[in-house]
């Protein structure tokens, strides 16, 4: 199974009280969309040391793309419902890559068609 992260779960990952996201990633085939870089690493509050380790965590996993191919099914996206550009994009890059998308906000994607969803939390 290919898996992509969604930007709360990089973010999970990297808390000590969330050994079980770990656990669930560890031995995985695990990608990221370029946007998740930026969700992360652009949080106004980030800490020195949340920067470093999430700067270490993208040094290690190449950041899938936002080709136009992503923009155009994100766009589709938001001309269906209200979503963030954020979350379209992830989820526009799930379904362009085939990748199974993990999230915690399943709700925020479950209406989108062909989409593969896990929500570790449960």
């Amino acid at each position: 199974m290919m898996l992509l992260l969604d930007s709360n779960i990089i973010i999970y990952a990297h808390q000590s009280d969330y050994q079980h996201i770990r656990d669930f990633i560890r031995n995985k085939a695990i990608h990221v969309s370029a946007i998740s870089y930026l969700e992360t690493l652009g949080y106004h509050r980030i800490s020195p040391q949340e920067k470093l380790a999430l700067q270490k965590f993208f040094a290690m996993i190449t950041p899938l793309p936002i080709s136009h191919l992503v923009i155009q099914k994100a766009t589709e996206l938001r001309q269906q419902k209200k979503l963030s550009v954020g979350d379209a994009v992830i989820a526009a890059t799930a379904l362009i890559y085939n990748k199974t998308l993990v999230t915690r906000n399943t709700k925020d994607f479950d209406w989108i068609t062909g989409l593969e969803l896990i929500n570790p939390f449960e």
